[in-house]
């Protein structure tokens, strides 16, 4: 078996113990696996690292970030409709004694 074969193989089974040990998906897994293997292998295919901005040298001073002026709330509009004045909740009614008969308990035949 070669290097690469091993490698698909290792990852094959580290997808399929993640996703739970399914069965019958060991096809998918070694497609999967060949496809790490593959982009493991063609470094010029992977994503473009991050770059990082060149530091300023020991003497000079690092450029100031420039400055954006605050935003402030919006003033509210005097000519703006104002909400009603909320009428206080009226108490709730006392409750009635009911005036239907409860049904007379049933007798046990003998």
């Amino acid at each position: 078996m070669s290097a690469k074969e091993d490698r698909i193989r290792e990852f094959a089974y580290q997808i399929w113990e993640s996703e739970g040990k399914p069965h019958g998906q060991a096809k998918r897994h070694w497609e999967m696996a060949t496809k790490l293997v593959d982009a493991e292998q063609s470094p010029g295919k992977t994503a473009p690292k991050r770059v990082s901005k060149p530091k300023a040298a020991a003497g000079e001073p690092a450029p100031a970030a420039p400055i954006k002026p605050r935003t402030s709330k919006a003033a509210p509009k005097a000519d703006a409709e104002k909400p009603a004045l909320l009428k206080p909740a009226k108490a709730p009614a006392k409750a009635k004694p009911s005036t239907t008969a409860k049904p007379a308990a049933k007798k046990p035949k003998a």
